[in-house]
């Protein structure tokens, strides 16, 4: 099995993030706020907005990810629009971006980023830093790129100094990790590059790493993606992907964002009316879809 190398090349208490690290206390001491550029999204976030909106609260969600956050959140805003749900959703994305090179942005406050703003491109371009100051989120989420998911070892020390800088800037924002999915069974990823024989082995191990990760750094929860992915494929699904291992564009991507919506706004998928997915959509099982990701979130609210 082809392993995911991990480059120590710093001091785990070497500065992180534009910011010097006390080994001492292991505290971030940040640099000023009126150093960050806020002015690239400033349109996107006029002022810190009022958390009440109509008879709801507006749920305010940071994901720092890649490709597959991505994929997770491409539906999130319109299925929150059709249940009259209010939302600002931010995804951070760099395809194949892996943990140690979030650590690596993050530290030297790179604007690497391509910002999505409620589940469309903004053609903007920032860093992590800027959006931890630019509002007060509810949640924030981590992952790992998908084919160093399944070894804990590629996680560290680079999750842990992220998780840091997080609670820094956000202490009140749930931080929470996002279990991605296993490749496509038989595909050439699954099998040569990552050597497993079955795509379950892989989720076994996906599972067991961020399990071992959320509890390594005190996580809020987890956003069982992948264990929702498996739950379809037993009961007779067979298309969730799209090339062997991103989501599929139309119930792929449907459920993992219902499953993301029940679990971060409490509020049941079940009758959800959204059904615009970007590909044809006739033979998507929304009724089954919804049940599933309904009763996972029922499973592991935080």
């Amino acid at each position: 099995m082809q392993k995911c190398k991990i480059r120590l090349t710093f001091p785990f208490c070497r500065a992180i993030m534009a910011i010097r690290l006390n080994p001492a206390a292991h505290k971030a001491v940040p640099i000023r706020r009126a150093e960050i550029n806020r002015a690239p999204f400033s349109r996107f976030f006029p002022a810190r907005q009022i958390k009440t909106e109509g008879d709801f609260l507006m749920v305010k969600i940071l994901a720092i990810g890649n490709s597959f956050s991505q994929d997770a959140t491409r539906y999130l805003y319109p299925i929150a629009q059709a249940d009259g749900t209010p939302m600002k959703l931010v995804n951070l994305c760099i395809g194949g971006c892996s943990l140690e090179r979030h650590f690596r942005n993050v530290r030297g406050d790179l604007p690497a980023y391509a910002m999505e703003f409620n589940s469309a491109s903004t053609g903007l371009n920032v860093s992590v830093k800027q959006l931890l100051v630019s509002d007060s989120w509810d949640f924030i989420t981590l992952q790992q790129v998908s084919q160093c998911a399944p070894k804990y070892e590629t996680y560290q020390p680079y999750l842990g100094a992220v998780a840091d800088e997080i609670r820094y800037y956000q202490p009140k924002a749930r931080l929470l990790l996002h279990q991605t999915w296993a490749y496509e069974q038989g595909s050439a990823r699954l099998t040569t590059e990552l050597g497993y024989t079955d795509q379950a082995e892989m989720f076994r191990d996906i599972e067991a790493a961020y399990a071992e990760a959320a509890r390594a750094i005190h996580a809020d929860g987890i956003i069982p993606s992948g264990m929702l992915f498996q739950r379809m494929l037993r009961v007779g699904f067979t298309r969730i992907h799209r090339d062997t291992f991103h989501a599929d564009l139309g119930f792929g991507r449907y459920a993992l964002a219902a499953l993301w919506f029940d679990l971060l706004t409490g509020r049941s998928v079940t009758g959800n009316s959204f059904r615009a997915l970007d590909v044809p959509s006739d033979d998507v099982d929304f009724p089954l879809i919804q049940r599933l990701a309904h009763e996972l979130a029922d499973e592991v609210r935080f």
